[in-house]
């Protein structure tokens, strides 16, 4: 499990409104904690489109447009990770690198 991987994930069970069902991920989390550890952090995303929400980053995932919902990141066990879908593109990994900065960093 490495960081950028877009992975299917189960995300049941949840409280309020956390994101729900087994659905894409992508992990988040550094690669030396991914090794070490036993839980991964996550983004999960959605189809569900909301181009002007400031928390989301439009990608493609397995040939359909999907936002990565970087409002619902949440650490998981690393036993509700599925298999790989895909990996990020260098350019949508950066511009995940600088929403969650903007929305987490200083």
């Amino acid at each position: 499990m490495k960081r950028y991987e877009l992975r299917w994930a189960s995300l049941d069970p949840t409280q309020g409104s956390e994101m729900a069902k087994t659905r894409p991920v992508v992990i988040v989390s550094l690669d030396a904690l991914n090794e070490r550890l036993q839980a991964i952090t996550v983004c999960p995303l959605t189809t569900q489109l909301h181009p002007a929400w400031r928390s989301r980053l439009q990608v493609p995932c397995g040939g359909e447009a999907a936002e990565i919902a970087a409002d619902q990141i949440r650490t998981i066990a690393k036993s509700r990770i599925g298999s790989k879908i895909g990996v990020l593109s260098a350019r949508n990994a950066a511009a995940l690198r600088r929403l969650l900065t903007e929305m987490y960093g200083e």
